[in-house]
């Protein structure tokens, strides 16, 4: 059994009991206030899940549909890099789950033989789902918004986030590796595993530590045009 300090142990849980109200905050309001975009009324309560009440307070201002007035530059590229927040959230629920649920996945991406630490390996499938989703993300915007065909749509989604994605995903990688390496074992002894609140606590972290990596991206593909204004 990995222990961690109780102190630890309470701040995680209370950080994600938070982040879980925010988005159920969030859900209820688009319940009656449906996004005229309607993957954003997935992306909101989705991005609230890491961005906590800072993402709530974000929605609140800039996102809800009833919003008046356009929106300053700095909020529609947060809204983009929201995109990338959501599919990424959803890659490393659905990939660390079923690690744990299939351990083989880690086998098939190289661990032990590629990678002695099961961590490395997993981050590749955490990759590639994060951005199948922040690609479906990114096509049910671009799409609706330029009226294109499927095929278009795919190519102009692919490659307004392909970027993003990988940046986020670098800022990601690196502040959970500093967590998990850098604090938790070398400071406790051992990493979090996926099964615990700290695990999920640190992901919160790295998951705004993406977001930072990823904000200038954006806001340089919105500049360009690669990318939609929301």
């Amino acid at each position: 059994m990995t222990h961690f300090p109780i102190g630890l142990h309470l701040a995680a849980s209370a950080s994600l009991a938070l982040a879980a109200l925010c988005a159920l905050a969030i859900a209820a309001d688009l319940a009656f206030r449906p996004q005229k975009m309607w993957i954003m009324n997935a992306v909101w309560p989705i991005t609230a899940l890491f961005g906590s009440f800072i993402w709530l307070a974000f929605y609140w201002r800039w996102g809800r549909a009833d919003r008046k007035g356009k929106a300053p530059m700095w909020a529609s590229v947060a809204k983009g890099a929201s995109h990338c927040g959501a599919g990424c959230t959803l890659g490393d629920l659905t990939v660390e789950w079923l690690v744990v649920a299939f351990p083989a996945i880690a086998t098939w991406f190289g661990w032990p033989a590629l990678f002695a630490e099961k961590t490395f390996a997993v981050w590749i499938p955490d990759y590639l789902v994060a951005f199948a989703f922040g690609i479906a993300f990114q096509y049910w915007t671009i799409v609706p918004m330029r009226k294109l065909s499927p095929g278009q749509g795919l190519f102009a989604a692919v490659k307004a986030d392909f970027a993003s994605i990988t940046a986020w995903q670098i800022g990601m990688y690196g502040m959970m590796a500093l967590i998990q390496f850098g604090w938790f074992r070398a400071g406790l002894g051992h990493i979090a595993p996926v099964a615990s609140v700290e695990f999920w606590f640190a992901m919160q972290l790295a998951m705004l530590a993406g977001f930072a990596t990823a904000f200038p991206v954006n806001w340089w593909l919105i500049s360009t045009g690669l990318k939609e204004r929301m």
